[in-house]
């Protein structure tokens, strides 16, 4: 016997009533806690402050390592004592402001300490990701041919270690951590026009090192213009 199909009525309760269940799913959906939100109620429980944690423990690791921490192991031990001391601190925390700004100035500062320390010099590793930095930033760099779109690892590892640290912090944190002005005042602890003055200073510095000590395809490209 022959199956039989359901009524144009039976169908449309049918999508009705499925539709109608994804919309209550959706009204029903909580939505992520703020990070303000975050900080209120591990004032209130600590084991709340586990989620500002998950939160920020990868960009965080990320822009450690990206300011010159030369193990993962140390940058572990960074981000533990960064972790630490907002907590101890985060009585302090001023909500009216960015709880982001504020870790990533602690972390900072961490990791400044870290560097004195251990009497180290940081040294930057590029990745994937930091090489596709300067993909983004060429046209500020004037650096807009296709050849220099493929500069060699080791040159630009070299280009971002020789950077002063000045320098490197504010064009990390503009065009890595993508930070307003306002916010890389607020980390670095400096006023928004010195950061208007690092973030220029810091790209023209790039890029004569850069063309300091080309790769062989960079250099041939420069010489078509002497």
């Amino acid at each position: 016997m022959a199956e039989r199909m359901p009524s144009g009525r039976t169908y449309h309760k049918a999508v009705s009533k499925e539709v109608m269940g994804a919309e209550r799913e959706k009204k029903e959906a909580v939505p992520l806690p703020t990070d303000q939100e975050l900080v209120a109620e591990t004032l209130k429980d600590p084991e709340r402050y586990a989620g500002l944690v998950e939160r920020y423990k990868t960009p965080l690791s990320r822009y450690v390592m990206r300011l010159g921490c030369p193990t993962q192991d140390d940058a572990k031990d960074v981000l533990q004592e960064t972790f630490l001391k907002a907590y101890v601190n985060l009585r302090d925390f001023d909500g009216r402001l960015k709880f982001s700004s504020w870790i990533y100035r602690i972390t900072h500062n961490e990791t400044m300490n870290f560097f004195r320390k251990e009497k180290i010099r940081p040294r930057v590793a590029a990745s994937k990701e930091e090489l596709a930095f300067f993909e983004e930033i060429q046209d500020e760099l004037d650096l807009v041919s296709e050849v220099e779109k493929t500069l060699e690892r080791e040159h630009v590892e070299r280009a971002i270690s020789e950077l002063d640290m000045k320098y490197r912090e504010a064009l990390l944190l503009k065009f890595w951590e993508e930070k307003s002005y306002e916010e890389i005042a607020d980390i670095l602890h400096i006023p928004m026009g010195t950061v208007a003055t690092l973030i220029a200073r810091g790209k023209q510095r790039l890029k004569e090192l850069l063309i300091k000590e080309p790769a062989v395809e960079t250099k041939k490209w420069y010489e078509r213009f002497k």
